[in-house]
């Protein structure tokens, strides 16, 4: 028996409390029966699996039960003095629950075209047919794995699972709640002394038109073979076609850059040392690269790094002068520091113009210039690579190469030497890398957005993206908590509230647009 195959009804009736709960009583004496009759010569994985739909039936009589009691405590007399008049005394209706459906039924009031469902709105129950614990459980997964693979470990779990598509929807329409919730949050009681903001990007595939166009139409599959397998079909239609290679070094990703933001605390000990991460929180937006430096310019200021207080904050970034300009303008007083490891990979890039990869040659000349740079001298480390690029011949085996080489990093260092006084952050024990928002990028945007086939929409693409930021922060529990007091504030309030976010319908393309 499957544990969601058959719903559990309401009777439409106020004694309906009394029935489900003698339905309950008997359903626990059988049980036990059950448990002694089958005791005996089965194994522990067998006995589970007979077990579950049988528990499974009880959780859903169970919350008619619950239903039942408050639709017959439901006080109706202060609607009605209000105005409102009971249209449907018990308007019935199915909700899915983490064990199956459940139907239920509940008064109906009206007031001047107005309509809903008072008890809805007390249990916090949305339109979407779902209850919040299948919601909070189907989003948590979809952050971390796949849409068919959350509805694969629902039908492993419970027996039942939302269709991809349902689940899609509720994370669309979830994630759009993430961004208020983030504005919502309250400033840390423990947070440290130094503020270290951390920026970069990463790009997730996007479908593009063509590809949308393809998945949209219906699919046109080849005849079966002869024994009635699959294994050559299409074979015939394939026949005659070749399939146009891409060049080396092609990059067909198509991809859309999310800005992330790592944002956390240090605090200085009895050694001197700053020690953390405190508090880390990080999100990240699809939107302009300006939005996602206004989010990190309010939350510092929640945490007590305002614009006009007199605590460090530090910001790490690639050295990205774009980047740069814009956080200096919200963050003037910053220390804006270049990661180091983004600088000692220039240096190791152009040794390899002239000496082999992992030779003892190359770490000899990249270790001097190493020095300058941790030591902070950056006028003496521009110094000696205008020396070498003196140096290089004009004509002969890729000197051209090299002397481009040069002038590139010159350049680079010589816009960049402000953000480049390693001496003066290591003494200070600051932060020298961009170790925790690169970890992040890999973790947060590639482990879940950027897997071998995906192509997404930005629509879909940016609340699953602030979900999993939630999720990985350690914000899930409370998030849902807060999206529920939001929705059960919006149903008492006589709203229609729905938290699935429908999909957009394809525009259909005239036969002009067509030609």
């Amino acid at each position: 028996m499957d544990a969601g195959e058959v719903s559990v009804q309401v009777p439409e009736c106020q004694e309906a409390s009394d029935n489900l709960e003698a339905q309950i009583r008997r359903g626990v004496d059988e049980l036990i029966r059950f448990v002694r009759s089958d005791g005996d010569g089965v194994r522990l994985m067998e006995f589970e699996r007979s077990l579950w739909p049988r528990v499974a039936v009880l959780f859903r009589l169970c919350v008619a039960l619950f239903l039942a009691l408050r639709h017959e405590r439901l006080d109706l007399s202060e609607y009605e003095a209000r105005g409102w008049r009971v249209k449907k005394e018990f308007a019935t209706r199915t909700i899915k629950t983490l064990c199956g459906a459940v139907t239920y039924g509940r008064s109906y009031l009206r007031r001047n075209g107005d309509g809903w469902f008072p008890l809805d709105a007390l249990l916090g129950i949305t339109a979407d047919g779902f209850s919040w614990r299948v919601i909070d459980l189907v989003t948590r997964l979809a952050t971390r794995v796949s849409y068919s693979a959350t509805q694969g470990i629902m039908r492993a779990m419970l027996g039942w699972s939302p269709s991809t598509e349902a689940i899609e929807s509720l994370v669309i329409g979830l994630g759009r709640r993430a961004p208020a919730f983030m504005a919502a949050q309250q400033p840390f009681d423990d947070d440290g002394e130094v503020l270290v903001i951390e920026v970069d990007g990463k790009a997730a595939p996007m479908a593009t038109e063509a590809e949308l166009e393809a998945r949209r139409q219906k699919r046109k599959h080849g005849r079966k073979c002869g024994c009635g397998c699959q294994r050559h079909r299409g074979r015939k239609r394939r026949k005659g076609k070749t399939k146009k290679r891409k060049k080396r070094g092609h990059n067909s990703k198509n991809g859309r850059s999310a800005t992330l933001v790592a944002m956390y605390t240090l605090r200085r000990g009895e050694d001197g040392k700053l020690h953390g991460p405190i508090n880390k929180k990080i999100w990240g937006q699809f939107g302009s690269r300006q939005d996602a430096i206004a989010w990190a310019r309010d939350q510092a200021a929640r945490r007590g790094f305002g614009p006009q207080t007199g605590k460090l904050v530090q910001i790490v970034i690639d050295g990205e002068l774009c980047l740069q300009t814009q956080l200096q303008k919200e963050f003037p007083h910053a220390v804006m520091t270049l990661d180091l490891r983004h600088a000692q990979e220039r240096l190791w890039k152009t040794g390899r113009l002239f000496h082999e990869e992992a030779s003892p040659e190359l770490a000899q000349w990249v270790e001097p210039l190493n020095r300058l740079l941790l030591g902070g001298r950056v006028d003496a480390l521009l110094k000696r690579l205008k020396t070498i690029f003196k140096s290089i011949p004009l004509r002969g085996p890729n000197t051209k190469k090299k002397r481009e080489m040069l002038t590139e990093q010159i350049k680079y260092f010589g816009k960049r030497k402000q953000i480049m006084r390693y001496d003066e952050y290591h003494q200070k024990d600051l932060v020298l890398a961009t170790g925790v928002i690169e970890g992040a990028c890999r973790y947060v945007v590639g482990e879940r957005l950027d897997c071998s086939g995906m192509r997404w929409k930005l629509e879909g693409a940016e609340p699953l993206l602030q979900l999993r930021c939630i999720e990985l922060n350690g914000d899930w529990d409370q998030f849902i908590a807060w999206a529920a007091d939001q929705t059960t504030a919006e149903l008492k309030n006589g709203k229609l509230i729905t938290i699935r976010h429908p999909r957009p319908k394809p525009q259909s393309k005239t036969k002009k647009q067509a030609a």
